[in-house]
């Protein structure tokens, strides 16, 4: 079984009720239909109204979608990407090897799991999509984020879900060159907009600059901070892998 990762774009101005509908209404029933193992879906709805704490570059336009689909082989892969295509103006592409470093309830920051398939997630996810730093090797890479990265922010942020996806390598054509993809659940809207809560200082500016300086340091020590983009999501777990 393989994960595979799509990242997806609508026509400009595209308003979030459409982003939603599009999404939930057109491209999951029809994976499904094609019986995929899984899906996830990550997107700029109406219900992911916050503010991203990565602001994108002005004249960019950030993706509307993440789209995450497990199949037996991406060898097979030509019937989903027909329905990618169809709904978006562009997508890019990934074979992805995924790590669930956290999950709701594995800490006090949410309870286990207890919505059904196709229902909305509580909170607020952010998804970050980054290159590594310039001229690292790839195992050092790998050995930050994992070693390093992972359990720092575990620790300091308040995150409910953590799902780590390393790019294996990209399968269409000009897609960015994104070597790390990862989805955050938070528990609220404010936990992402209010620093004091996204760092876990409540309240004490002294642990709040700390923690961000942590964060900004270990950041610029494996990923190319400058081409990070981060753009904050409704997740939607479609279709839970093994179910039926």
């Amino acid at each position: 079984m393989e994960k595979l990762i799509y990242v997806c774009w609508l026509p400009e101005g595209t308003a979030p009720e459409q982003v939603g509908a599009t999404f939930r209404g057109t491209v999951a029933p029809a994976l499904i239909d094609l019986g995929v193992l899984g899906l996830e879906l990550h997107v700029d709805d109406e219900f992911a109204d916050t503010r991203a704490p990565v602001p994108p570059p002005a004249d960019e336009r950030l993706p509307n979608a993440v789209v995450s689909i497990w199949v037996d082989a991406y060898d097979f892969r030509a019937p989903v990407e027909a329905v990618i295509a169809k709904a978006c103006e562009r997508f890019a592409g990934y074979q992805v090897v995924e790590s669930l470093y956290g999950d709701y309830g594995r800490n006090p920051h949410s309870s286990p799991r207890d919505w059904a398939d196709g229902e909305r997630s509580p909170g607020i996810v952010t998804m970050a999509l980054f290159p590594k730093k310039p001229g690292m090797e790839t195992e050092a890479f790998w050995s930050f984020w994992h070693g390093h990265q992972s359990p720092m922010s575990e620790a300091i942020q308040p995150r409910c879900r953590y799902v780590r996806n390393l790019v294996v390598r990209p399968f269409t054509a000009d897609a960015p060159d994104f070597q790390g993809i990862v989805a955050e659940a938070w528990p609220s809207k404010e936990h992402v907009e209010d620093p004091m809560l996204f760092f876990e200082a409540y309240g004490d500016k002294d642990v709040l600059m700390a923690n961000i300086t942590t964060m900004i340091e270990h950041g610029q020590a494996f990923m190319d901070m400058e081409r990070l983009r981060s753009v904050t999501m409704s997740e939607w777990i479609m279709k839970t892998i093994g179910v039926n």
